[in-house]
């Protein structure tokens, strides 16, 4: 029977998704084949249990055929005892019985005795001839049955065995999908670990970092502070407009510092501070999920930066901001 394993996908389906979408249609089929196993079982079982009862009746047959040839074997043996014994003492063997009568009535009963020994022995044949030709029909046409069972039931056992190779066939496929599907699950779920760690990380109150044996580059401060009222563009890094990480980038360059185009990779640029520890020119992060803003720390609890679409390089305070990650010395 044909089964069709595969539709498109919707463009905006995960890998994942498409593999729980074909084990579902996997399932489907092998519930669909269950069902026919178990119809196909049930049919087996009835075209055998046919077969069977047309095998016993077969042996049956056989059974009566063999008493009756038997007892056809001991009449033949009888008959045969009487006619060798008539041949041998000729046609007066009887009549000395006959005449060995002491009355009349005597001699009638004898004849009729006679006389009904021999029906009784043609009767029998006949009955024999009848009842053997009577089974041979009968076993003939019980075997044609039984021939005809046998063949039905094949039939019924080969579309059983059919349907069950079909199902094993579908059980292993899924099992195999359904394989992949926790390796998927696995690979999802870990790189969700990975990144609930790197969000946390990032999201994380600064630590102790112990007291910063790095120079504090404080002579950034008065070059960031020059560029005060200079527009946000978004990927800019000046020298006359910015972004927050582009800003930080061009300041830290013009004292011949290099520093990635990312708020991101800067806070690994360096030695981390802690917040206590603070120094002019120092960098200062934030984020919630994950980093997404950085600042050069101006003292007295302030920081310039350039904060978003619409706005200006300017000065804010550190107090003012709830999303504080940490901070680096370059």
């Amino acid at each position: 029977m044909a089964m069709l394993l595969g539709l498109a996908a919707p463009a905006s389906a995960t890998p994942l998704d498409d593999k729980r979408a074909e084990a579902a249609r996997i399932k489907a089929q092998v519930d669909e084949l269950d069902v026919e196993l178990e119809i196909a079982a049930e049919e087996y079982n009835e075209a055998r249990g046919q077969y069977e009862a047309v095998t016993a009746d077969v042996q049956a047959n056989e059974e009566l055929a063999a008493e009756l040839e038997a007892r056809r074997a001991t009449l033949e043996t009888h008959l045969s005892t009487r006619v060798v014994s008539m041949y041998r003492q000729g046609p007066l063997g009887a009549l000395e019985v006959l005449l060995g009568a002491t009355s009349f009535d005597e001699f009638a009963t004898m004849w009729d005795v006679l006389q009904t020994l021999n029906g009784r022995d043609a009767a029998q044949m006949a009955e024999l001839r009848e009842t053997r030709t009577e089974l041979e029909r009968v076993h003939a046409e019980l075997a044609a049955q039984q021939a005809e069972a046998k063949a039905h039931a094949d039939v019924m056992e080969r579309q059983r065995a059919e349907v069950e190779g079909q199902l094993e066939e579908r059980e292993r496929l899924l099992a195999g999908v359904e394989e992949e599907i926790a390796e998927l699950v696995r690979e999802a779920e870990e790189a969700a670990r990975r990144r609930a760690a790197a969000a946390a990380a990032a999201a994380r109150p600064a630590t102790d970092y112990g007291d910063p044996t790095n120079a504090p580059r404080s002579s950034v401060v008065a070059i960031a502070l020059s560029k005060l009222g200079s527009p946000y563009k978004w990927a800019a890094a000046g020298p006359d407009m910015f972004d927050c990480s582009g800003f930080t980038m061009w300041c830290y360059a013009q004292i011949g510092v290099s520093l990635p185009h990312s708020s991101r990779a800067q806070i690994n640029v360096g030695q981390r501070v802690s917040k206590a520890n603070l120094e002019p020119g120092d960098l200062v992060f934030f984020g919630r999920s994950t980093i997404h803003h950085v600042g050069i720390y101006v003292g007295n609890g302030n920081y310039v930066h350039a904060p978003s679409t619409g706005d200006v390089v300017k000065v804010s305070s550190l107090g003012a901001r709830s999303d504080y990650v940490g901070a680096c010395r370059p």
